[in-house]
């Protein structure tokens, strides 16, 4: 690791002005991603802004059809919040799968999305929700987000500071996790509205993304049934030492089945 400065930002205000002023700094809240980085030496950041304990950035709301949760939320406060619950419960059960118990006690949601891990489980249900990134300066669509691998709409100064997520009718989150991380080798959320039905896939890809074809065919028929005839094409999916990409391609199609089948109590 290489050395660095620490500061603990007392307002959202002096952390945003502390990012501007070093182009080398970097947020930190919870820190799963970027210190075990900077433990490899795969991210030196010359100043290290605590953002963990600013009040701004903490907190879980129902505002009318949105579910509003501040950045600085950690998985398990997500996990267990009752609002969230009764608003998303998909989305509070899939905090619940993410890593380990340490994890969750330390992980916060902006951290993740911000992040863009191709094998992280918030940005499917973000892009699932028809959520909004909101930021120090702005409100991003989740469709305009999530631009690659670890690489997203935001500006380098610039901070989450919650996400609005769009209620759905119904939703589930189905996963297969990695044995020994628990990342996901492949996710999908299936989120229902009443105009429109997203499916969101994460792990299998460079990136989060909405399989469209799923979304037509759930949106003329929401039954198992409608996902019969389609298959996931392996091209551009991700192939590692975990599984290749014609697996992971096998993988979106069952767990889109799964999550379907959670939703209708229907046998996958």
């Amino acid at each position: 690791m290489y050395p660095f400065t620490y500061q603990r930002a007392t307002g959202l205000a002096e952390a945003v002005a502390g990012l501007k002023a070093d182009p080398q700094a970097k947020a930190i809240a919870g820190g799963m991603t970027l210190l075990p980085s900077m433990k490899h030496r795969l991210a030196a950041p010359s100043s290290l802004i605590d953002i963990a304990r600013l009040a701004e950035l903490r907190g879980i709301r129902r505002d009318g059809n949105s579910l509003v949760v501040g950045a600085a939320t950690r998985h398990n406060e997500l996990t267990a919040d009752p609002i969230a619950q009764s608003a998303i419960a998909a989305l509070a059960r899939l905090a619940s799968l993410i890593g380990d118990p340490q994890v969750r006690a330390r992980g916060t949601l902006g951290g993740s999305v911000a992040n863009n891990d191709p094998a992280a489980d918030y940005p499917a249900a973000v892009l699932a929700c028809r959520a909004q990134i909101v930021t120090d300066r702005r409100s991003i669509a989740a469709d305009e987000f999530f631009q690659g691998m670890f690489t997203t709409a935001l500006a380098p100064d610039e901070l989450i500071t919650a996400i609005r997520f769009e209620c759905p009718r119904r939703a589930a989150y189905a996963k297969f996790a990695q044995a020994a991380s628990g990342y996901a080798m492949t996710g999908v959320f299936v989120a229902q509205f009443d105009d429109a039905v997203r499916v969101a896939v994460t792990g299998a890809g460079p990136s989060v993304f909405r399989w469209e074809a799923a979304e037509r065919a759930l949106s003329a028929t929401f039954s198992v049934g409608a996902l019969d005839a389609l298959s996931m094409p392996a091209s551009g999916l991700n192939a590692d030492q975990h599984a290749p990409a014609d697996y992971r391609a096998h993988l979106v199609k069952l767990m889109t089945l799964r999550a379907v089948a959670d939703i209708t109590g229907a046998t996958a």
